[in-house]
């Protein structure tokens, strides 16, 4: 299948790690040219960066950007812009998962995830679409969010299922809005992946989480990067405002 993504620029927000990093060699294996950011790993981001260069002979980048601040992403995309040219993909994945019951968690821990989770997703796609308008080019945009908005938790998580519930109701509404600009918005929301974010809860009991699963296994960082890739690519054409369940049955939508 041809997801015609070759010679496309694909911007991926906390790209250095974890299921970020399967989606940049995901996009790369397709022939985009990579912009990936970073945080905190600026070690790891220039390693996923040169990797995808020397296996897949694309372009890739690395650029420290903190999706919850406006000036971090303006100069992203101004970045993006005089290193690539142009940008056709947005993949919004950069997120935080601090855990802590409500019942301990500080205002400013909430507004943290809040901003990060959601507030980042708007910040990206607000300059992704200026940018596409601007330009006269469609996009794409492609939300992380998470079977948890469904399903909520009670492992501490709450506040990060509350903001991957507010990423889907912007990702239905932004693509109503940017539809006639020939943008797409589409959000994967996967169930239980094993990254370092989940990584100390699975291994604690990894078979109690299985069998929770219909499928009976935890998904891999390539199976998520996939469905990540499809939505980016032109297999998905007349999909938009949809949200993509990857949860192995566990969520059923």
């Amino acid at each position: 299948m041809d997801l015609n993504l070759k010679g496309k620029t694909a911007l991926v927000t906390g790209g250095s790690r974890g299921i970020g990093s399967a989606i940049c060699a995901c996009l790369a294996q397709e022939g985009a040219n990579v912009l990936l950011t970073y945080v905190t790993t600026e070690e790891k981001a220039e390693a996923v960066a040169a990797r995808l260069t020397e296996q897949y002979g694309v372009c890739a980048a690395a650029a420290r950007a903190d999706v919850s601040v406006e000036s971090d992403v303006r100069a992203l995309f101004r970045f993006a812009e005089k290193r690539f040219h142009t940008l056709d993909v947005l993949v919004n994945n950069a997120g935080v998962c601090p855990v802590s019951p409500i019942k301990d968690t500080t205002f400013d821990t909430w507004n943290q995830v809040m901003a990060v989770n959601l507030g980042g997703v708007f910040l990206t796609c607000r300059e992704l679409i200026n940018h596409a308008v601007a330009a006269g080019r469609p996009a794409s945009i492609v939300n992380i969010a998470s079977a948890t908005a469904y399903l909520g938790s009670k492992n501490g998580k709450t506040h990060y299922a509350a903001s991957k519930g507010g990423v889907i109701s912007f990702t239905v509404s932004l693509a109503k809005e940017v539809a006639a600009y020939g943008i797409r918005v589409n959000a994967v929301a996967p169930g239980i992946l094993y990254t370092d974010m989940t990584a100390e809860l699975l291994e604690r009991d990894l078979e109690h989480y299985k069998k929770q699963i219909p499928i009976g296994r935890i998904a891999t960082l390539e199976e998520a990067a996939s469905a990540v890739a499809f939505l980016a690519g032109d297999a998905s054409s007349y999909m938009t405002g949809s949200v993509l369940d990857l949860s192995g049955g566990q969520l059923g939508r």
